[in-house]
C-alpha cells in the first residue's frame, strides 16, 4: 500500500532532499515530544519539536524548532526573532496559522513561509528527528538540509 505523503514530504521531494520516515503509534494519546522519541527509538537529544510564536512589534508568526527536552526561552528567541516579545499562538490559533495540529506541525510546508529558528544545539547533530506534519510521522532529515529548506537560523533558543 503507497504511503500517503505530507506536505513536508512532498516539499523535500520537489527539492530532491533525502529523508527517513518514522511512524509510531497514537493509539496511547502519547504525543509529546519525550514519548515520540521513546516510540522512535531515538534519543531525545535528536528528536525537535516546532512551536510557533507572534511578535509584539510586528505581529508576524516566527517558527522556533528545539529539542523535545527543552523549553523555549521567550526572551532568547523575542532577541532572535528581533521582537521586544514574543508569546507562543494558542493551539487553536494553529492550524489556521501553519495548516498542521498540535503534535504534528512540521517546520516545512506550513501555509505560509514564516522565519524559522532553530536551537544551537543543532548545529553538532548530522541528522535530527522533526514532525513529518502529521501525528504518528516523523522526519530524520540531516541538519544541515534542514536548515538550507527553511532558511533557518541557528540561536540560543532554550532556558
Amino acid at each position: 500500500m503507497k504511503q500517503e505523503k505530507t506536505n513536508a514530504m512532498r516539499m523535500l521531494d520537489k527539492q530532491k532532499v533525502s529523508y527517513d520516515m518514522l511512524t509510531y503509534s497514537v493509539d496511547d494519546g502519547d504525543i509529546d515530544g519525550l514519548s515520540v522519541a521513546r516510540k522512535v527509538g531515538r534519543s531525545p537529544e535528536l528528536v525537535y519539536k516546532t512551536l510557533v510564536a507572534q511578535g509584539s512589534n510586528t505581529k508576524g508568526y516566527f517558527v522556533f524548532v528545539i529539542p523535545v527536552q527543552c523549553e523555549l526561552d521567550l526572551k532568547k528567541a523575542a532577541k532572535g526573532a528581533k521582537e521586544k516579545k514574543i508569546e507562543l499562538i494558542a493551539v487553536k490559533d494553529l492550524l489556521e496559522v501553519t495548516g498542521y495540529i498540535r503534535g504534528g506541525c512540521s517546520p516545512i510546508g506550513m501555509k505560509k513561509r514564516y522565519p524559522v529558528f532553530i536551537d544551537e544545539q543543532a548545529k553538532d547533530l548530522d541528522k535530527m528527528i522533526i514532525s513529518a506534519g502529521k501525528v504518528g510521522f516523523q522526519l530524520e532529515i540531516e541538519t544541515n538540509q534542514l536548515v538550507k529548506v527553511t532558511d533557518a537560523t541557528l540561536a540560543p533558543l532554550c532556558k
